[in-house]
């Protein structure tokens, strides 16, 4: 009998680099032949690189023209077809995912760009008010969805719960640290353009997709999901968000930078007090007059706090 031949395996890196630019999170992107945007990837050279993350470093430097400061692998993706091209019978594609920090927006190769992360999760940003496009597209859309399910469902938590849950109704508080449940519940309702590229049935059997944000290649959507919900934990329990600031800032340039990323409002009051008594920052001494009124006290990292306890971060709470 003879043996099935089995299907080879590549190992790619894809990374969701991340900064902030006037109060605006950032993602580096680059189109592919396809027209779409992707986030840089790269394949994996076991002989020239001894680890994921110098590979990850070498080829972004290369191909972006960017030298990465903090970086951490988020997890690894392998479903085959979130990842192959229709007809693909090649390699299959594995992909691990890092999530890495810069605080140089500018310093990108022409080949890649930094576009705003919003651009591709329009539901996310709750800084000014709820996003119009939960209410007005994403509901009615899941709401149809949910009352379609058949009661063999094997699911812990049926559509309307998971529904309710993520984004945040009847009750239910919204936790922005909930990205990537949000992004694969519109995927599995066949909702985005990602999940009609991948043929889910949810989508083919749709004669119209609502314009849910920007889709990205193959399921660099999802990465970059797992990204931003990474992050946003982040911020409670480590002082991530120093990764991306000057090395000296003000108070209202560390809570605009926090606000864009956890993309709720803060009360400007109680940001302060949280501040100090985490005592995250030292104040420099120096006063700084680009803020385009009355010159405002810079601040710095108080790296001291790494050696004092184990979780130090800024545990906010939004007015919502």
């Amino acid at each position: 009998m003879s043996e099935k031949l089995l299907t080879p395996i590549e190992i790619g890196l894809t990374a969701a680099i991340v900064a902030i630019e006037d109060h605006e999170p950032l993602v580096l992107t680059a189109r592919g032949g396809d027209g779409l945007a992707g986030l840089p990837f790269g394949p994996f050279d076991a002989p020239s690189h001894r680890t994921f993350e110098i590979g990850l470093r070498a080829w972004v430097e290369a191909q972006a023209g960017l030298r990465l400061g903090y970086v951490e692998q988020l997890y690894t993706f392998g479903d085959r077809g979130r990842h192959a091209e229709a007809g693909d019978t090649g390699a299959h594609m594995v992909s691990i995912g890092y999530l890495a920090l810069t605080r140089a927006a500018e310093g990108a190769a022409s080949a890649a760009s930094f576009e705003p992360w919003y651009r591709f999760f329009p539901w996310e940003d709750w800084r000014e008010a709820p996003p119009a496009i939960i209410a007005r597209d994403i509901i009615p859309a899941l709401t149809k969805w949910a009352e379609e399910e058949t009661p063999e469902t094997t699911r812990a938590l049926p559509r309307r719960d998971r529904v309710r849950f993520y984004f945040g109704l009847e009750g239910a508080a919204w936790d922005e640290e909930r990205v990537l449940d949000r992004y694969e519940l519109l995927y599995e309702a066949g909702l985005v353009e990602e999940a009609r590229r991948d043929g889910r049935p949810a989508a083919l059997a749709r004669t119209a997709l609502p314009a849910l944000g920007t889709s990205m290649r193959f399921d660099h959507r999802r990465i970059l999901a797992t990204g931003i919900a990474r992050l946003r934990a982040k911020l409670k329990y480590r002082p991530v968000v120093f990764e991306l600031l000057p090395a000296e800032f003000t108070l209202t340039e560390l809570q605009y930078t926090v606000e864009a990323i956890s993309g709720r409002h803060l009360h400007k009051q109680n940001f302060r007090r949280l501040v100090e008594t985490e005592a995250l920052v030292e104040p420099t001494g120096v006063m700084s007059t680009q803020t385009g009124g009355r010159p405002a006290a810079l601040y710095r990292f108080r790296r001291d706090v790494l050696q004092e306890r184990p979780a130090p971060g800024l545990r906010v709470r939004s007015r919502r």
